[in-house]
């Protein structure tokens, strides 16, 4: 499995993870690529997947802020309180997290990662940290306003 870590101002990936697929294996990249943060005021935005109470706490033991989709059923109460709901950015780290999917739609089409060809944990984890790092430099050049470079004749 890959694992992004998503920098919201401009949709950099700002960290990359790559693990064997268990059923926690999302959290347990998150929770190793927040310890790269140095951001006093960081908050992370994530899917409903990620709303368990230790997670929740191992974020807020690490000063990042939990902006969570709330993973509410009849059976199932949320991780997220109300005081974290109700802080202004929290809608807009809602609304910005999708553009993760812009990153993985893009890696999987043309970064060629859908289905690798290539076999062991080192060997994936090379490809898909060029693959990513490649997006970023597309990004960055979308971001710059750079015309493309052309072959001249």
């Amino acid at each position: 499995m890959a694992h992004v870590l998503m920098e919201n101002r401009h949709g950099l990936v700002a960290g990359v993870e790559t693990a064997q697929a268990t059923g926690t294996a999302e959290r347990e990249a998150a929770t190793k690529m927040c310890k790269w943060n140095v951001n006093p005021e960081a908050t992370l935005g994530t899917d409903k997947g990620y709303d368990v109470k230790a997670f929740v706490n191992e974020l807020q033991l690490q000063g990042i802020k939990p902006h969570i989709a709330g993973n509410i059923t009849e059976k199932r109460s949320s991780a997220i309180t109300g005081e974290i709901t109700h802080q202004p950015g929290y809608a807009i780290s809602l609304r910005i997290r999708k553009r993760i999917e812009q990153i993985f739609g893009w890696s999987k089409t043309i970064g060629a990662i859908r289905k690798t060809k290539l076999r062991g944990l080192t060997n994936v984890a090379t490809q898909t940290s060029l693959t990513f790092a490649a997006y970023n430099l597309v990004r960055l050049r979308k971001l710059l306003c750079l015309r493309p470079i052309t072959a001249q004749a």
